[in-house]
């Protein structure tokens, strides 16, 4: 039987996809206006803690649907490799790259090496909070 109350389970059901996005905004907003991978990964972090709190650990694990640790190397990896494309072009590590793309329908769409920094950071935290959210949560049960 499931002791968590209805009001928490209900709340964490609206809420985690409402986070989720608002990480997402957060993140792509974040080389332009404040925000960022930073703050956009503890939002989301918070969202499936909160999915955890309200559910239980295999329901969260399911939401998140890897393992946290991947996460925080993918998003390692990422990060780092988001400063090489300035090697190509003969300037130093990490120095930002721009590139515009022409999307039918759409537009022009920006896209730089600072956005896959930033989502590598996303990453990163989302890894390092959810693996100590849910370990900890496990050594409890």
């Amino acid at each position: 039987m499931n002791m968590h109350s209805l009001i928490l389970r209900t709340a964490g059901h609206f809420l985690l996809p409402l986070l989720l996005l608002f990480s997402l905004f957060l993140l792509f907003r974040g080389h332009n206006e404040p925000g960022g991978g930073f703050i956009a990964g503890l939002v989301a972090g918070a969202a499936i803690v909160l999915y955890l709190f309200s559910m239980d650990i295999a329901a969260a694990r399911r939401v998140l649907g890897i393992d946290p640790r991947s996460l925080l190397g993918g998003g390692m990896t990422l990060a780092v490799l988001s400063g090489v494309p300035g090697i190509f072009r003969g300037q130093a590590f990490f120095t930002a790259q721009w590139w515009e793309l022409a999307m039918p329908g759409i537009g022009k769409i920006k896209l730089s090496t600072v956005l896959l920094f930033d989502v590598g950071v996303y990453l990163v935290v989302i890894g390092a909070v959810l693996t100590i959210m849910l370990t900890l949560a496990e050594a409890e049960d």
